[in-house]
């Protein structure tokens, strides 16, 4: 297992469970349409270059309809101090009743395309795109979220045993929750002040635009992680290296500085065979297709370039997880 770098892709797919609490349809719906293409695309672009994804999928949009929706909710629920952030107040009667209707907040047939590829791994995004840091939750309402988020992907015949928290909020003290569900390894925080998934000490707008000002400059270093490191606690923290930021105009002369960040990361892995985790949002892709697709088959290509010259692998968090398992 450490005898090469390993590359770990991980995406947050949420559709719009995961913008509903601060932006609108109206503001953001055409995003969340073009996850439709997006996520195909990127299936055949991994598949292409015997690339592996971890998709990290939020439980809600695996039910049917409605009703099945309804009826796999917890029954212990958060009670967030901003309420705005509950998916559960309104009863859902916001949303349409299946995926033919509402193709914001159902995605059972995209799922379905990901079981047909062995190669990419479905994981856990929690069930309601649960905020751990946030006050008024609890543990107890993690576990009945998680434990929800278990029960309808294995009725959909889907064992979960990775989990990637929303909005990179992680509660270390809901790491026995993981291991008494059977979750083997979650994507951890950049190793940094400004990549803290709750607010901290710093202010918010502060830490966003030291976030923004590392996708081109570098000022956290390469993010990369020795798997001795990684096999140290379990649950295994497979940590963020790098976000994939999406086209933006406004920043398109920069777009060959923001790859090379990427690519630069990606080599210093491959050759001191430690691990580099990219990660983004499907809906990241839903817009300017064809130039975030650019960018990606240009990583996709220099994946190629390092794992013909340093053995550089392609591995999910579940692989990396099983193997560290067997390795102890």
């Amino acid at each position: 297992m450490t005898t090469t770098g390993k590359f770990v892709i991980s995406l947050d797919f949420e559709l719009f469970w995961g913008m509903r609490d601060h932006l609108t349809l109206e503001s953001y719906g055409k995003h969340i349409l073009g996850v439709r293409e997006a996520l195909p695309r990127m299936i055949e672009a991994f598949e292409a270059h015997q690339v592996k994804g971890t998709f990290a999928t939020v439980g809600f949009l695996f039910a049917s309809d409605k009703e099945e929706l309804i009826a796999s909710s917890p029954k212990g629920k958060p009670l967030y101090v901003n309420k705005n952030l509950s998916p559960y107040n309104d009863k859902f009667d916001e949303i349409g009743e299946n995926e033919e209707s509402d193709k914001y907040h159902y995605a059972l047939s995209l799922i379905e395309l990901l079981q047909k590829y062995p190669n990419q791994e479905i994981a856990t995004h929690t069930f309601s795109h649960y905020y751990c840091l946030e006050k008024g939750q609890t543990k107890e309402n993690f576990r009945d979220d998680l434990l929800a988020a278990k029960k309808i992907g294995e009725a959909k015949g889907i064992s979960l045993q990775s989990i990637i928290f929303p909005r990179n909020q992680f509660n270390k003290e809901y790491i026995e929750v993981l291991k008494d569900l059977g979750i083997t390894s979650y994507r951890g925080n950049e190793k940094i002040w400004f990549f803290n998934g709750g607010m901290g000490e710093a202010p918010k707008l502060m830490k966003r635009a030291f976030r923004l000002f590392d996708s081109y400059v570098n000022i956290s270093g390469h993010n990369c992680y020795d798997l001795e490191e990684i096999k140290a606690a379990t649950p295994y923290n497979i940590p963020s290296s790098r976000f994939l930021r999406p086209y933006s105009q406004k920043l398109s002369l920069l777009e060959d500085i923001r790859l090379k960040r990427i690519l630069n990361g990606m080599t210093y892995a491959a050759k001191n065979k430690k691990v580099y985790h990219l990660w983004w949002h499907p809906h990241n892709f839903g817009v300017h297709q064809e130039e975030n697709f650019k960018i990606l088959n240009k990583i996709l290509d220099h994946y190629d370039a390092l794992k013909s010259k340093y053995g550089f692998e392609s591995s999910t968090m579940g692989e990396i997880s099983d193997r560290l398992t067997q390795e102890s």
